[in-house]
């Protein structure tokens, strides 16, 4: 079967020039609220969610996101909560939705429950940010056989052997990371990132988005101009902090603006 994800990519890509990819963190500010807020974003202009599960050691999130998974683990987040929203999220929308982990919560539920639980709540796959694909045979093989999504990481520093890795074991697209370093808004989008996407194309990447950084519409034109997909973090979750779910409607409309037409 194909990737819904890729499916997603390729449409807004032929309408829009590229895809908006959306970010927020389960269970924040309440497990009912993110998942208001993730039905908002997908009717606000995102093409894709990346929905994060929160975790007590997120080394590579920045202090905006931190804060906020630290709200959900302090009302009781458990991982089973994430199906349960899930289920709601894909339900009352018509755009994939893919959960970002680090890869111990997988180990700890069991990578077969896991990946059976994801599939069952409407999820289309994981992006894995600390788990290389060298090491994720088990993950690959799982998510096959349940016909999820396994999108891994590439950054400016890696090898084209690393590269080719990345490329040949992601189904979905390749995350390019556009700046080395823990995420979060950035005035400038690194401008490793061009570089990096023409490095993964060379190598045979049919489809990449880029994130770490971006949290206006001129960097989500700047991004589209070259990649698949612009993946937003950060900027979303401060405007779902500070303002609530309007405030987040608004953020996404305006980064969404940014796509071509």
């Amino acid at each position: 079967m194909s990737s819904l994800v890729e499916t997603a990519l390729d449409a807004a890509k032929e309408k829009s020039g590229g895809a908006l990819i959306g970010y927020l963190p389960l269970g924040f500010p309440t497990l009912e609220g993110s998942i208001e807020a993730a039905v908002a974003m997908a009717n606000s202009g995102a093409d894709v969610l990346e929905l994060g599960l929160p975790y007590s050691d997120p080394v590579m999130d920045g202090t905006v996101i931190q804060q906020a998974t630290g709200v959900a683990l302090d009302n009781g987040f458990r991982i089973a909560d994430a199906f349960s929203a899930l289920r709601e999220i894909t339900a009352a929308t018509n755009i994939p939705a893919l959960v970002m982990t680090y890869w111990n919560p997988v180990l700890a539920f069991g990578v077969d429950r896991f990946a059976q639980s994801l599939a069952e709540s409407g999820g289309a796959g994981l992006i894995t940010p600390d788990l290389i694909p060298d090491e994720a045979s088990e993950w690959i093989e799982t998510a096959e056989r349940h016909n999820l999504d396994h999108v891994f990481l590439a950054a400016p520093s890696s090898t084209d052997a690393r590269l080719s890795q990345a490329i040949d074991n992601s189904r979905g697209f390749v995350y390019a990371v556009s700046t080395m370093g823990i995420t979060g808004a950035r005035s400038d989008v690194d401008s490793a990132a061009q570089g990096l996407v023409q490095r993964l194309r060379g190598l045979g990447a049919q489809h990449v988005g880029v994130g770490l950084g971006i949290s206006t519409a001129a960097q989500v034109t700047e991004i589209l101009s070259y990649a698949d997909g612009a993946i937003v973090g950060s900027a979303f979750v401060k405007a779902l902090a500070d303002g609530g779910v309007s405030a987040l409607s608004d953020k996404v409309a305006e980064l969404a603006s940014g796509k071509r037409g």
